[in-house]
């Protein structure tokens, strides 16, 4: 298992919970009954799964040189060296073969829409993450075109509101990383990562407050929306905002307090209160749509 560990490391297998936002549309969809449609989504997410590991793989070899300045990132299998470049490159095209036979099992919706995200992120990899707010919209697309897989590529209609909220969640998130990542390099920043040379903590401070709040409100505005009272029949979706409000809160106390934020997967699954956050909102939500 021992010779294993190397590999499963280099695929991030936590950054798999992500996928989850692929499941948005099934979820306010109301198509969780349609056993078809469901093997189709799930076909998705594991493809955007498998896909987002070789892109991770592909940036680790990127960033290797890089990764051996930072405190924590030194120890990924690439910038240790426990893994050859070679058979790094191996298992990322495994993977990538793998993300788009599922992919196009599901349709040729997904297929174009995981494409697309490949294509961007080895985009990021090879240069764009050094283009100064350019980076983080594109760590956003990624969790965007999640939403969309879930929802246009299986024939789902997504909600405006959902992908604006999402969008300004996802940036939140993504300006929170960088904010982390100043956090840990304090001065040396460039070192790591040339980009984070272009951004202060004052700038990044009054992104994130503009994200956040952007969040909370467009999910607001969402859950008492005519049509959103109409489409699920129901208005007692007002009464998951507190848990939202709570999630974003508690990001930033990790953010700010705990040296959290640097990797939204692991200070999501790393934190009760998070946790606890997203389960009430989850299970209220789908209380609510199923009455």
């Amino acid at each position: 298992m021992n010779g294993l560990t190397p590999y499963l490391k280099l695929l991030r297998p936590h950054q798999w919970v992500k996928s989850g936002f692929v499941f948005v549309g099934l979820l306010f969809g109301h198509a969780w009954h349609d056993t078809l449609l469901m093997q189709r989504v799930l076909f998705a997410a594991t493809a955007f799964a498998l896909a987002a590991s070789a892109i991770y793989v592909i940036n680790d070899l990127a960033d290797r040189e890089h990764d051996r300045m930072h405190p924590e990132k030194r120890h990924r299998p690439l910038a240790a060296g426990t893994v050859s470049v070679t058979k790094a490159l191996l298992l990322a095209g495994a993977c990538l073969l793998s993300a788009l036979m599922l992919a196009h099992a599901a349709s040729n919706t997904v297929l174009l829409i995981v494409l697309a995200y490949a294509v961007i992120n080895v985009a990021y990899s090879m240069g764009l993450k050094h283009v100064v707010l350019l980076d983080v919209f594109i760590i956003s697309a990624g969790f965007m075109l999640r939403i969309l897989v879930g929802t246009l590529g299986v024939g789902i209609a997504p909600s405006h509101w959902l992908l604006l909220c999402s969008l300004l969640l996802t940036l939140f998130l993504g300006f929170a990383k960088r904010r982390a990542e100043l956090n840990v390099m304090t001065g040396r920043g460039g070192s790591h990562r040339k980009v984070l040379d272009d951004y202060d903590p004052v700038l990044l401070e009054n992104l994130i407050s503009i994200c956040a709040a952007g969040a909370i409100v467009t999910y607001s505005l969402y859950t008492v929306s005519a049509e959103t009272v109409v489409m699920h029949g129901t208005a007692d979706l007002i009464y998951t905002v507190p848990f939202v409000i709570y999630g974003i809160f508690r990001y930033l106390f990790q953010l700010h307090r705990r040296g959290g934020g640097g990797d939204p997967a692991a200070t999501l699954l790393q934190d009760v209160h998070l946790l606890g956050a997203f389960a009430c909102w989850l299970v209220s939500v789908m209380v609510l749509l199923s009455r």
